[in-house]
């Protein structure tokens, strides 16, 4: 072989070899600035399933995008802007959060402005000034009117389907009225009863101190006291909670399971319900998405940030109805279940 052939050879080998080692830089380059990306996702109570679902599904997304998720609990208002602080010294780009307080809007608005971080709320939607919801906030929620209403429409169905007598019956509404995605669960499931025949002075409200178990038990005990004359009970309430504590406080007072249909909304907190070897007054649940609560808020932050591609103003996404025979079917569906 000629030495001007040798040299040939190795120019070509030495530029290939350049070629591979600028590629592999490049990756590294783009992984290195991938993993500079810093995302917040902060809720008001980690320790709940829906909470804890959405943090695993926006984990996962930052798994396959590359990004840094800083996870953080958020339970009250000086939690919450200390957290937003600590990520703008974390040089976070942006953050996703469901606030304690929705009247706290303006505040997490200024310090996310400070701090010059992104921001996206998820269910439940900031409050401004005059107690109007903050439009120029990018927001993902669910339809609550639409997903109440579709309460409404299956305690009507089923009530219909057990042949109660309406002398007999009361439904009760277990409300949050203080949280406007709550009142508009409750005041759609209302709607939908009303609409379909059944009397407004047959619906009596319990109102809840506080969005858990315990708060619907002490607002239902009080319902049940001065109501001894219903002997069977439609419940709805914001959330799952609110119908577990009502059929709690209901088996309390020594009503049957077959004289209780409590619909929830959630999907998560019900499936001790679900999984009980006995029935129990809590009929079915209206399943809604932490996958794109998660998921779906997280990337559409991380696009924001990479890529300056600002996320829809409002995003609002549907429930699927699930009770105790198809929730196993639907949940593993929607990644809920393995």
């Amino acid at each position: 072989m000629s030495r001007s052939r040798i040299l040939t050879d190795s120019a070509v080998l030495l530029v290939v070899l350049a070629g591979v080692v600028l590629t592999c830089l490049q990756g590294c380059d783009s992984r290195d600035s991938a993993k500079k990306t810093k995302i917040g996702f902060l809720v008001n109570h980690p320790e709940e399933a829906w909470y804890i679902n959405e943090w695993k599904f926006a984990q996962k997304c930052a798994d396959e995008k590359g990004f840094e998720l800083i996870k953080i609990g958020a339970p009250t208002a000086q939690k919450l802007l200390s957290a937003i602080d600590n990520l703008g010294a974390m040089g976070a780009g942006g953050f996703i959060v469901c606030a304690p307080d929705v009247h706290l809007g303006p505040a997490i608005v200024a310090k996310a402005k400070q701090n010059d971080l992104k921001l996206f709320s998820v269910d439940d939607r900031f409050i401004g000034a005059g107690g109007k919801p903050m439009e120029d906030v990018p927001y993902m929620g669910i339809s609550a009117k639409e997903i109440g209403r579709d309460v409404g429409r299956a305690l009507w169905a089923e009530f219909k389907r057990r042949g109660w007598k309406m002398d007999q019956t009361g439904a009760c509404a277990v409300t949050y009225d203080s949280l406007l995605t709550a009142k508009e669960r409750t005041d759609g499931a209302k709607e939908s009863l009303l609409a379909a025949g059944f009397p407004q002075q047959r619906i009596y409200e319990a109102p809840m101190r506080t969005e858990d178990v315990p708060g619907s038990m002490e607002a239902v005990n009080a319902l049940l006291a001065k109501r001894p004359e219903i002997k069977k009970w439609l419940i709805y309430s914001e959330n799952d909670e609110g119908v577990m504590g009502a059929v709690r406080a209901m088996e309390q007072f020594g009503f049957p399971p077959e004289n209780i249909i409590g619909i929830g909304i959630g999907g998560s907190t019900c499936l001790v319900e679900f999984r009980k070897e006995k029935l129990t007054g809590f009929f079915a649940t209206i399943l809604i998405s932490p996958r794109r609560h998660g998921y779906e808020t997280a990337e559409l932050m991380y696009e924001w940030i990479t890529q300056g591609k600002e996320p829809p103003k409002l995003t609002l996404t549907q429930g699927i109805l699930v009770d105790r025979d198809s929730y196993e079917k639907v949940m593993k569906e929607q990644g809920l279940l393995d």
